[in-house]
């Protein structure tokens, strides 16, 4: 893959076969931002995992205590009274049957759905095109709930999902390069926290293969996930 002049100035900053401190790797990550906007930091880990054992294809969903730094637009599908109490909690889209007749028609003007039970009867039947997007509710995400007010603060205040792909990485971001080291490494270590407590007991032998931070654009940046708790002390 061919880069550009910024990028090759970037990466020479960066020691390929080293695995940083988590602190020093996110320093790095923020200073080898070769975009003129708030680029993103995102984190990829690769775990020891194979996603086609049931137990082993984790799934859920993480508040990360200072948020993304983005704006994220939820599109709640409830009826009754739970249509106000979305309302109130900042959701951008509250309805029912006529948003799922304008996403059949190709609307996707939102980021996320969450939905109350009895809505995914009728939703399910758009799987074909929500699940390939990513955008099928779930409860293992919280986004399948009666606690429409919950579910709308917890992704307005920086709610990421998890999953991994089909070799066991895991991809989130964690922030922007505007939150400097600290405000990322107290995301990074909530996100550590939470894979670490839901490290199937089938895994056997390391758990945590390799851990890489990079901005958006940006090279990555290896890093030393022993050393992930103490990056922000």
């Amino acid at each position: 893959m061919k880069r550009g002049k910024k990028y090759l100035e970037a990466a020479k900053l960066v020691e390929a076969n080293k695995a940083y401190n988590a602190k020093e790797a996110l320093e790095l990550a923020c200073k080898t931002s070769t975009t003129k906007f708030d680029a993103a930091v995102d984190v990829a880990f690769r775990l020891n995992l194979d996603p086609r054992k049931a137990e082993q294809n984790i799934r859920g969903a993480i508040v990360l205590p200072n948020g993304t730094g983005k704006t994220r637009r939820v599109l709640v599908l409830c009826r009754g009274a739970k249509q106000e109490e979305a309302k109130n909690a900042g959701a951008d889209f509250v309805g029912e049957n006529e948003y799922i007749e304008k996403i059949s028609k190709g609307w996707f003007d939102f980021d996320i759905i969450v939905a109350t039970p009895d809505m995914m009867g009728q939703l399910g039947r758009l799987g074909r095109v929500l699940g390939p997007k990513g955008l099928m509710p779930n409860p293992k995400t919280g986004t399948v709930t009666m606690d429409v007010e919950k579910a709308v603060k917890e992704i307005k205040n920086g709610k990421v999902e998890y999953r991994p792909d089909k070799v066991g990485n895991i991809h989130m971001t964690i922030g922007k390069v505007s939150f400097g080291a600290d405000k990322l490494a107290e995301n990074l270590k909530a996100v550590y926290n939470t894979l670490m407590k839901v490290r199937p007991s089938t895994v056997k032998g390391s758990y945590i293969l390799n851990v890489t931070v990079a901005s958006t654009m940006g090279p990555g940046v290896k890093l030393n996930p022993d050393t992930i708790l103490a990056a922000n002390k």
